[in-house]
């Protein structure tokens, strides 16, 4: 076993708020997917057509997948206080299985609320799934080990990009699962599996989440892991400003000087996330680092309501996703629609119930993503309390 926690730190609320917060802006973007006017008919990150509101509406969300997938290798790190490697290792290939299969069942379903499973997605959850598999076999390996490849997958993945943009490169389905989004699979007569988020940059995130677990053992005060964690954080931050500007490498298309100071601004910004580049990681790691060394301080009514949020982030996440889409669909027959249109709106969005060019501004769409939140609270804080209160049920730690 790794070196323990204090007896008083069986638990970091700093982790779990930076988690809830996260949570909390993920579901601007799936509210934004179902209920905006303009959410299915083009780029929000298009530079210089989208609108500045727009744009920042979907680019605030980057944030939450890689702090998600980074923070759950921390957590992964937290465990081995409790386990054995090999008890750890057992966990997390049978949990990253779990996910894995819940991602192709229950999401993929949620997703489209269509029972045919004409389309299974392999989106975050499944990243995170195979994440997990592949780490539980190399934690193992010596740390120094286990952090050099995180880095080499992270600082060299980019690399790929080189033949991928190659004139008439043409990747299989395999190829696409581990670096190249949008990967297609028949698997029966109109039944595909769709690859969205592949795997490599994601799994070498989640190792170095898992290797900045350590900072986090006792042999580390909070005063020492609070400036790292500063240190680290700015550090990120810098490195992709200098390798953002030099335009040669870190993400598949440079940035471009605009009409305006804005629109420039917003294509120095404006990285690629399927998969993650190296600076859209430094992007968005960097401030989190940054905001998890602080809220260790901070204690609030705020940090307790989004502290839920993070202690139940699968719960949240597949509640979230459903209520949200059933909220569409209780819209889309409100318009007026019937059945046969689905089926016709469905040729055009993989998602049911959802008309490209129809729904509502972007006020109407921050309203409606609030009052989801709001609802989710009780939900969480209950099966929270549900959770703390039934430790002796082992399959809850899979959920």
């Amino acid at each position: 076993m790794q070196q323990p926690l204090a007896a008083s730190q069986k638990r970091i609320d700093s982790i779990d708020v930076l988690r809830g917060i996260v949570m909390v802006i993920m579901a601007l973007d799936h509210t934004r997917d179902f209920f905006h006017v303009a959410a299915n008919t083009g780029d929000p990150l298009a530079v210089p057509s989208a609108s500045p509101v727009l744009f920042f509406t979907r680019w605030i969300t980057h944030f939450c997948a890689p702090t998600f997938v980074f923070l759950s290798g921390l957590s992964c790190y937290l465990q081995s206080f409790k386990k054995s490697k090999k008890e750890l290792s057992s966990f997390l290939i049978k949990r990253g299985l779990w996910l894995i299969i819940a991602e192709a069942i229950i999401l993929s379903f949620i997703f489209t609320l269509n029972p045919l499973y004409n389309i299974i997605f392999l989106e975050v959850i499944w990243a995170i799934g195979i994440s997990m598999v592949i780490l539980g076999l190399l934690i193992f390996l010596p740390f120094p080990v286990i952090l050099t490849i995180g880095l080499v997958i992270v600082l060299g993945h980019n690399l790929l990009d080189i033949p991928e943009a190659a004139p008439g490169f043409k990747p299989g389905f395999l190829y696409s699962v581990l670096h190249r989004a949008g990967g297609v699979l028949p698997f029966a007569p109109g039944h595909i599996l769709l690859v969205l988020y592949p795997f490599l940059p994601w799994t070498g995130l989640m190792i170095l989440g898992y290797c900045t677990g350590t900072f986090f053992s006792s042999k580390y005060s909070p005063n020492e892991r609070k400036n790292i964690l500063l240190r680290i954080g700015v550090s990120t931050i810098l490195f992709f400003v200098l390798v953002r500007f030099v335009n040669v490498y870190g993400n598949p298309f440079p940035w471009s000087k605009q009409n305006t100071w804005l629109d420039t601004f917003l294509s120095f910004i404006n990285l690629q996330k399927y998969p993650p580049s190296l600076l859209f990681m430094c992007v968005t790691i960097g401030p989190a680092l940054i905001v998890l060394a602080y809220l260790e301080d901070i204690q609030n009514r705020f940090t307790n309501v989004v502290r839920i949020y993070g202690r139940v982030p699968f719960f949240y996440y597949v509640v979230h996703f459903f209520l949200a889409h059933v909220l569409a669909m209780i819209v889309f027959f409100a318009r007026g629609h019937n059945i046969q249109d689905v089926a016709k709106a469905a040729q055009q969005v993989p998602l049911l119930f959802i008309v490209p060019g129809e729904g509502f501004s972007l006020p109407v769409v921050y309203l409606i993503w609030l009052t989801i939140v709001a609802v989710m609270y009780p939900l969480c804080k209950k099966y929270d309390r549900y959770k703390t209160s039934h430790k002796e049920k082992w399959w809850l730690s899979y959920l």
